[in-house]
């Protein structure tokens, strides 16, 4: 869907939970694959959700993976949440990368703090992992509450042993147990500059990394996956191996390639 020329999708398990149904959908560059899970290991809901926003004259896209238990409940209520937000958050990124990225800091801890927003995450069931990504420019944002993954390929990175942009935070969430509530609320947030050539982004939910009988917790296994393949095919060998290995768990992964013209930050003495 596009809406003032931004193009959009906004999707929970509970809408469609995709259980013994791998599925791939494309926004744009963007690759969207989800899988519930095997209903011969159990399986009968999915809890996941994602949103995408993302516009190519303004050269930017926000992404959000959701990954909830106990319903899907805090899930919806944080796409609700945005949704009602959107237009907010899309002019601020409309700004230069400078103004929009520094706006963002304040902005989406603004809205995960919103007095009616924390009093609606007290009456639902259960609560969410969420991490959301934003990339303008050659520039990259993150704000990651829980486990969720994500995770930057780029070869020259690569050569450094760097991939995975945050650390997954097992006792963070947003809902009935919630963050937000602490006298000190407790996330992550970080900013990278995106090295010149190409890119590769990639976020998941849990079910990837833990499924039974495959080392997808191992990055480098994940981006095997790719090798000489486009981000389609990719992310559907991904799924496919998982449902091959009886996972229940429900898997959602947002992928995406940046090919960066620029040249990025170097040290003085090269």
């Amino acid at each position: 869907m596009k809406n003032n020329g931004t193009s959009e999708l906004s999707w929970v398990g509970s809408q469609k939970n995709y259980v013994d149904m791998p599925n791939i959908e494309k926004i744009n560059d963007i690759v969207i694959g989800r899988f519930g899970g095997n209903s011969s290991a159990g399986q009968y809901k999915n809890e996941d959700g994602c949103l995408i926003w993302s516009n190519v004259l303004q050269d930017w896209e926000i992404v959000m993976i959701l990954d909830a238990h106990n319903s899907a409940e805090s899930a919806e209520l944080v796409l609700k949440q945005f949704e009602y937000e959107k237009s907010r958050i899309q002019n601020t990124l409309n700004f230069s990368v400078s103004v929009a990225l520094q706006k963002m800091d304040e902005l989406i801890l603004e809205i995960f703090q919103n007095p009616n927003f924390l009093v609606d995450c007290c009456n639902v069931q259960g609560e969410t992992a969420c991490l959301i990504v934003i990339r303008k420019d050659k520039f990259l944002w993150w704000f990651s509450v829980g486990d969720c993954i994500v995770h930057l390929f780029n070869e020259e990175l690569l050569k450094m042993g760097q991939i995975q942009l945050n650390q997954r935070s097992f006792y963070e969430w947003v809902g009935q147990v919630n963050t937000f509530e602490l006298p000190v609320p407790c996330y992550s947030t970080g900013k990278r500059e995106l090295r010149q050539g190409i890119n590769h982004l990639f976020l998941t939910t849990d079910g990837l990394t833990e499924c039974p009988g495959v080392d997808f917790q191992n990055p480098l296994m994940i981006k095997k996956q790719f090798e000489k393949e486009t981000i389609e095919t990719g992310v559907w060998r991904l799924l496919k191996e998982i449902e091959q290995h009886h996972v229940r768990d429900s898997t959602t992964i947002i992928s995406w390639i940046i090919n960066v013209q620029e040249v990025a930050s170097q040290p003085s003495n090269l």
